[in-house]
């Protein structure tokens, strides 16, 4: 159930160039800064969560599958980190996506450090 979650968070996340739940991120949040960003640690302990959490719907490589759509987009890799967090923490009943807020702060943002920099 988690990985469906994520998949509706990372699916408004590909969208970004559409008015989607990114754009939708209060400027405080959105403003926000990722101080994992480029932390070789928080990168791979992202890419462990992103495998436990995502890959069975967007697949090892971030290609997406079905209808999961890939993460390797620019609209993903280019976000603003906070509004990414945002969009994670807060979901979007309306897109199907539940709150990730259960997941600790540290593991949302290494997941978000992951899917910024992470290895294709």
């Amino acid at each position: 159930m988690k990985a469906l979650g994520l998949v509706c968070f990372l699916a408004t996340v590909a969208v970004a160039n559409g008015g989607d739940l990114l754009s939708q991120a209060p400027a405080k949040a959105a403003s926000k800064q990722n101080r994992l960003e480029g932390d070789e640690k928080a990168q791979r302990a992202g890419a462990k969560l992103y495998s436990r959490e995502c890959a069975s719907c967007h697949g090892s490589s971030r290609q997406g599958l079905d209808n999961a759509p890939p993460l390797t987009q620019a609209g993903v890799s280019e976000a603003a980190p906070g509004a990414l967090f945002w969009v994670l923490t807060n979901g979007s009943l309306h897109r199907g996506m539940p709150s990730f807020a259960h997941l600790p702060e540290a593991r949302r943002w290494q997941i978000i450090t992951f899917l910024q920099t992470g290895t294709k």
